[in-house]
């Protein structure tokens, strides 16, 4: 009978600098190095793939799909529904790094989602996460961490420098739309773009929920498997939803909770 290994632990704290710490509060994003060893990465990277295979859901071809569908196949709330995935997920060592760069004292997970980019896959267009949840602070973070090395030709996450501070936006959810928009707006305010030359397994880039980012197609012939985490102030409160995507968001990871109560849901577990 095949012995099953325990899979490593992910509670240890990670160092995060203070000038690590002040580039993410200035530019609304930053790049951490070796959060995951690559012998942690060998373990959990088969769990997350498996997963993600068995809970993906899009099955058209990439000429059906709107440029929605052709950015990423999206898996969300794994840790939900696998107990690999979910010792990755609520992982401590994350939540460190989470409060450390947002300078809070706790963090309640939101959601997990995979966000795997085919190759030939298309380009991701410049949004704001936070235009789709319906929380009272501007204290939310994701970590998008890549399970393999990747470059910009495999579709690189790409941030506007400082562009956090703008809040929210309007009505622009991921769409064609956003890009249009969105991309003159970094134009005509004159944010510096900045996107990393190459990730290993096992960084990750933290933004805010405000940044706005993009990301290229992928023109490479090989899968772009990236793992995302986000996280939230403790002390978040649920406020009314401004457009019907947080109204969905309310009703998935709030468990529709009242508006005006504490967003810590069965599903926003504290982690820290």
């Amino acid at each position: 009978m095949e012995t099953i290994r325990p899979l490593p632990s992910l509670d240890s704290r990670y160092p995060v600098s203070e000038s690590q710490k002040a580039s993410y509060q200035s530019n609304g994003h930053v790049l951490l190095r070796n959060i995951v060893s690559e012998a942690e990465m060998e373990a959990y990277r088969p769990v997350i793939l498996d997963a993600a295979d068995r809970y993906n859901t899009e099955k058209r071809k990439m000429e059906e799909r709107d440029t929605y569908g052709k950015a990423f196949l999206q898996i969300m709330n794994l840790w939900e529904v696998d107990e690999a995935v979910r010792k990755f997920t609520l992982a401590r060592r994350f939540a460190g790094i989470a409060a450390d760069l947002m300078g809070v004292k706790n963090v309640r997970l939101y959601h997990d989602q995979a966000l795997f980019k085919e190759a030939g896959g298309g380009y991701t267009p410049w949004h704001q996460d936070q235009y789709y949840w319906p929380l009272n602070t501007n204290n939310t973070i994701t970590m998008w961490m890549p399970l393999v090395d990747i470059n910009i030709e495999m579709g690189m996450l790409t941030f506007a420098s400082g562009s956090q501070n703008l809040g929210y936006l309007g009505d622009l959810d991921i769409s064609d739309t956003s890009e249009s928009v969105l991309s003159d707006l970094v134009k005509e305010r004159g944010y510096p773009i900045s996107r990393a030359e190459t990730m290993k397994a096992g960084d990750a880039t933290w933004h805010s929920g405000w940044t706005l980012h993009a990301a290229p197609g992928n023109l490479s012939d090989t899968l772009r498997e990236v793992m995302t985490v986000i996280y939230m102030d403790a002390d978040a409160k649920i406020i009314e939803p401004r457009n019907p995507h947080q109204k969905n968001d309310l009703a998935r990871w709030l468990q529709n909770a009242p508006v005006g109560s504490g967003a810590a849901s069965e599903l926003n577990p504290l982690l820290l």
